[in-house]
């Protein structure tokens, strides 16, 4: 079975480097690659009429001009990887809070239930504003109480609305 037209998109990728002193680790953001595509470019740029439009092309984001002679020129706007993000944040206890949904049983009588997932909850984050643009990709340090195991959940959100998250494992 074919089909023709449809398109399949690659998530997203993002790295972290956990650094560990005592009982207090940090986190740091070290790569997020994305490779979404939006349009067929050679589709496009036959089809365009003179002027511009932004697209997304291979995780790049470009500028495609084409002037009254046809001739077409691609301008990159993505610099680096971080030009992608938006916002990440940090759950430091990732496994700590289950997701439990009420259920309505054959009685009539509501019981609490385990979906089998986890709730994120945001301890740390660093986000984009018209006053502070840039980043932080070092998380502050997290103290926790005891040495154990941990799991650290890592979500970054990008300049298009697209959340990707990582879990960690740290063995204090």
């Amino acid at each position: 079975m074919f089909f023709y037209g449809a398109r399949f998109f690659d998530v997203a990728y993002l790295d972290t480097k956990q650094t560990i002193k005592g009982k207090t680790p940090t986190v740091e953001l070290t790569d997020f690659v994305t490779h979404y595509t939006q349009d067929d470019m050679e589709e496009l740029q036959e089809s365009m009429r003179t002027g511009n439009k932004v697209v997304i092309e291979d995780g790049q984001i470009v500028k495609i001009e084409k002037d009254k002679n046809g001739i077409i020129t691609r301008t990159l706007l993505t610099e680096n990887w971080y030009n992608w993000i938006d916002y990440w944040a940090v759950d430091f206890n990732f496994e700590d809070k289950k997701e439990i949904i009420k259920l309505k049983n054959d009685q009539g009588t509501i019981e609490e239930h385990w979906t089998g997932n986890y709730l994120f909850e945001n301890e740390w984050q660093s986000f984009r504003t018209k006053k502070t643009p840039t980043l932080e990709y070092t998380s502050v340090p997290h103290e926790y109480s005891q040495p154990d195991t941990y799991k650290i959940m890592v979500k970054v959100v990008d300049i298009l609305g697209i959340d990707t998250s990582k879990i960690v494992e740290v063995i204090l």
